[in-house]
């Protein structure tokens, strides 16, 4: 197992296990459209996209960005997104490794916490987040989602 900061060409790979994170999502705007928010993303001091490879293949994921804050001494805080484990690797602690290589940078970069978000209701998940080391019980996450398209 590495795990890894994707590189500028791991875009595809990267969409790939995105598609198994949200099968009936939206479809993607042109490749052209993508590769120009991945350049912005990787260009972003404050934001990181992790890997987990296993025999050179990407099989997990998740994002992380460090946001500027007023509070808390100044300290900036993380927010974790997008995290997925290809189906086929799932149970080997893959994610966990993942996980653990974002918070590390959010601390690293004095991040007071590192929360992240999660819409799968099933316990499973929760169990796989709370040993991950995250706990469920210190906020409430609320959501306002944009209209959908007519």
């Amino acid at each position: 197992m590495d795990i890894r900061q994707l590189a500028p060409s791991e875009l595809p790979a990267l969409l790939a296990l995105y598609a198994q994170l949200h099968p009936a999502d939206a479809p993607l705007p042109p490749m052209a459209e993508l590769q120009a928010i991945w350049q912005e993303l990787l260009n972003n001091p404050r934001h990181r996209t992790w890997g987990v490879y296993v025999d050179d293949a990407l099989v997990a994921t998740c994002n992380i960005t460090i946001i500027p804050n007023l509070t808390r001494g100044g300290s900036p805080f993380g927010l974790i997104e997008n995290v997925v484990t290809d189906h086929d690797h799932r149970g080997h602690g893959y994610g966990k490794a993942v996980l653990q290589a974002a918070v590390a940078f959010g601390l690293s970069q004095g991040c007071y916490k590192v929360m992240l978000a999660t819409s799968r209701k099933d316990p499973g998940t929760t169990a796989f987040y709370v040993a991950a080391g995250f706990d469920c019980h210190d906020k409430n996450a609320f959501v306002i989602r944009a209209p959908a398209a007519v």
